[in-house]
């Protein structure tokens, strides 16, 4: 019986390991104090600082069992990193860095923190970097004296922790609860996940995987980074949506005919249909458009004066906030893009304009000689959100690429336009998505609806890219455009542009004929119902 249930838990273990996603735990154990903070590991043990019991632990991974510990040299132990031969220790209340001779806890070397406020650190192989809490930012310096080498904004507004993968820094932020991916050379957040715990603390990176603990549940976590599976789901909501096209003839003369096509969604990673479509009128047909679009054709004739048709569809959906994280450097190159989706999504159109002289020497400019479809596509991003501003008025819509990047001002479909025409420029495959969008409150209508871009990265497919959205002030607000997308939309429009049926254009299209004078009017808007329960506001007993 014992061998049985030996079994059991090695498959378990086993299954765990094989289908765990990125920000998975794979392993979680309590810490020795009751304020843990800082984190490191020196290739075999962890080492953890805590703040009550003023000690710091050698901890071994495996188990969470404490192998030994000494006293910390200062009163407000925080940050902990490892150097490949001691231990270097913040302290937040005397704001020295101490080198530490990890076998026998003596100090080796004190210096300056030079951070107001140091909360963790990282070794990068030649320098230290500090996360400083309240000016918010990375803070590189030198190991040898202290002295401040180069300074970064941190992704989020309360960043606790700091480490170093090798490659790229990692800051946990206790305000936005997300553990952040960052460029060490220009502090460009590339990417996040969500903290498994309610306040990341301490990072470390072992065993190939990143270690944080937290400072409420008092657990130290191991979390998987380099899965194959970058997705998940979060925040599912059930909602009915109804969507209405509204054309008027005022007449005095007759619209002799009327085609409407509405976009049908369909399951995406953001939205699972629970029935079919519903329409109402019912559809004349349902046509196919060259993306491979789903479309309900509505067509009318001999609409007289003074006559109005509200055809539209009806879905009940689960719908939920998706993540995809993004590593760069395990994104493949351009030649690994399949060809028919480099045929299809590297195509022209009148609102791109890619070899419009502009554009393509715009492209030049951004890129350089960028290969990674992630970084070439991320440059691009990061110009649109440095150099234009979501506007309206008093011009704007769906202008063409050349002329948005000119004047400087965009509308969501006029940040989409200008993503795709550089990206193409590039021979980056870049798509549209539109989206009836969810205004506040479950039960809301939206008439204004969004659109933005999906990139395709080699091996993951099809990955956000909103540059409207990115148009934060700080890199982790910035961060969110990219692999992200909130619940409250329903996609309804996959789309190269151009296509017949609806253009350049998402969530419906139209065309109409008239005999005489007619004057029109259209409208288009989403109504959401909250599925379930009804909700009410109840005092507490």
């Amino acid at each position: 019986m014992k061998k049985y249930y030996l079994l059991v838990c090695i498959l378990f273990i086993v299954n765990t390991l094989t289908f765990a996603r990125v920000g998975d735990v794979l392993k979680a154990f309590k810490t020795p104090g009751p304020m843990p903070t800082g984190l490191a590991f020196d290739g075999k043990n962890l080492w953890l600082a805590d703040a009550y019991t003023d000690k710091i632990y050698k901890i071994d991974p495996a188990s969470g069992d404490v192998i030994s510990s000494f006293d910390s040299p200062g009163y407000r132990p925080e940050g902990l990193t490892w150097d490949g031969k001691y231990l270097w220790h913040v302290d937040a209340g005397e704001k020295y860095m101490y080198q530490i001779d990890p076998s026998t806890g003596k100090a080796l070397k004190i210096l300056e923190s030079n951070s107001p406020n140091p909360r963790d650190i990282a070794w990068d192989g030649k320098f230290i970097w500090i996360v400083d809490f309240k000016s918010d930012q990375l803070i590189k310096v030198s190991p040898v004296d202290g002295m401040m080498v180069q300074v970064v904004s941190s992704p989020g507004g309360e960043p606790t922790g700091i480490v170093f993968d090798g490659k790229y820094l990692w800051v946990a932020d206790r305000g936005t609860d997300r553990i952040y991916l960052v460029n060490p050379e220009d502090g460009i957040c590339l990417s996040s996940i969500r903290s498994y715990s309610p306040f990341p603390y301490g990072l470390t990176w072992g065993d190939n995987s990143l270690w944080c603990v937290d400072y409420e549940n008092k657990e130290i976590y191991q979390i998987e980074i380099f899965s194959k599976d970058i997705f998940t789901r979060w925040d599912e909501k059930e909602l009915s949506l109804n969507f209405i096209k509204e054309f008027r003839n005022y007449g005095p003369g007759t619209v002799k005919t009327l085609d409407i096509y509405l976009p049908i969604p369909e399951n995406r990673d953001n939205q699972t249909l629970l029935e079919s479509v519903k329409y109402d009128p019912e559809a004349a047909k349902v046509i196919e458009d060259a993306w491979g679009q789903k479309i309900s054709h509505f067509h009318f004739d001999n609409l007289k004066g003074y006559s109005i048709v509200k055809p539209g569809w009806e879905v009940k959906a689960k719908i939920y906030a998706i993540e995809y994280f993004i590593y760069p450097d395990k994104v493949g190159t351009v030649d690994d893009i399949p060809a028919d989706i480099k045929q299809k999504y590297l195509q022209d159109g009148d609102k791109y304009q890619i070899s419009d002289p502009f554009i393509k020497d715009l492209a030049k400019k951004i890129a350089g000689g960028e290969k990674n479809p992630y970084w070439i596509a991320r440059k691009v991003y990061e110009y649109l959100t440095n150099n234009l501003t979501y506007n309206l008025k008093p011009v704007g819509g769906w202008n063409p690429a050349p002329t948005v990047l000119k004047r400087g001002t965009a509308s969501c479909s006029e940040y989409t336009y200008s993503m795709i025409a550089l990206c193409r420029s590039l021979g980056v495959p870049i798509r549209y998505v539109g989206a009836i969008s969810l205004r506040g409150d479950d039960a809301s209508y939206d008439d204004v609806f969004h659109r933005w871009t999906e990139v395709y990265l080699p091996p993951y497919g099809w990955i956000p890219f909103d540059a409207n959205k990115g148009d934060q002030e700080t890199p982790g607000g910035k961060v969110m455009g990219i692999g992200n997308v909130d619940a409250r939309y329903i996609i309804t429009t996959e789309n190269g542009g151009g296509d017949k049926y609806l253009w350049f254009g998402y969530n419906y299209g139209f065309t109409w004929t008239s005999e005489g004078k007619c004057r029109i009017a259209e409208d288009s808007y989403g109504m959401w119902s909250p599925l379930g329960e009804k909700k009410f506001k109840k005092p507490v007993k």
